[in-house]
């Protein structure tokens, strides 16, 4: 099945809206690794609106699982993560308006800024993904530009899936899955295939959920998934290690693909 990292931004977050030291994200992401996350995911937007820099330092410190960064093509975002060396960096787009990351990085219509870039994090040995959506030229564009990792966008899938389930409960019965939403899974699944064959590690995440993850982690070649807001939400009411636990054992349970023999070796 594939691996897990928890986000851990939005406890940031609460931190930030109340202008107070509590609750702290790095307390949250020990919690998260004893509790069997695989990796922690951070981003350091531009703007500062939850994660800060100390947050980083503290992070890298701290946990002893893969450390993935997010981050925006910004030049002193981008020196601050050489000083932290994480595992991973991811490259994500980011508009000072929007509540949280909206569709995926245009990697093909900004190859000349991006190769520069990766080609340092790469020399310096850190990985590097691009969080894409599914889409052949943004695939393409990873390919070329050297990257890693990518992690395909789920939010189009997340939020149709969301929509069908509304659906149900307002009509009492049992969730259906729409045409746009099966069209939207299969895009994910295809593109997953088709990054394999480019070479490329696919990895998932945004907007999935305990409801609409499992036909996400039941596609083969998946590696990880990275999801933070259902999980915090969730940690919020029951704790940490009991939100993660619960996402790990859905991840767990969704259905091996056909044949048995699709999953990636990790």
């Amino acid at each position: 099945m594939p691996k897990l990292g928890v986000k851990v931004d939005h406890v940031a977050l609460l931190r930030q809206a109340g202008r107070v030291d509590y609750p702290d994200p790095i307390a949250a992401a020990l919690a998260a690794e004893r509790a069997g996350a695989d990796a922690i995911t951070v981003h350091l937007r531009e703007d500062r609106r939850h994660t800060q820099d100390y947050d980083l330092f503290r992070l890298r410190e701290a946990v002893h699982v893969h450390l993935n960064q997010e981050l925006a093509l910004a030049e002193q975002i981008i020196e601050l993560s050489f000083r932290l060396m994480p595992e991973e960096v991811c490259f994500v787009p980011e508009r000072p308006e929007e509540l949280t990351t909206e569709g995926g990085l245009d990697a093909a219509g900004m190859q000349d800024r991006l190769a520069p870039v990766i080609a340092r994090f790469k020399d310096a040995g850190i990985g590097v993904s691009l969080f894409i959506d599914p889409e052949p030229k943004q695939l393409e564009a990873a390919v070329a530009l050297g990257a890693d990792f990518i992690e395909l966008h789920t939010g189009t899938y997340a939020n149709l899936a969301d929509h069908d389930v509304a659906l149900a409960h307002g009509r009492g019965g049992r969730p259906q899955v729409s045409e746009a939403t099966a069209a939207a899974l299969a895009a994910i699944s295809g593109a997953v295939k088709s990054a394999r064959q480019l070479g490329l590690k696919p990895n998932a995440g945004h907007g999935l959920n305990y409801i609409n993850v499992g036909p996400i982690a039941a596609i083969a070649g998946i590696r990880w998934l990275h999801i933070g807001h259902a999980i915090v939400a969730r940690a919020v009411m029951v704790g940490m290690p009991r939100a993660v636990r619960e996402m790990k054992a859905v991840i767990g349970k969704a259905p091996a693909p056909k044949g048995g023999r699709g999953r990636a070796r990790r």
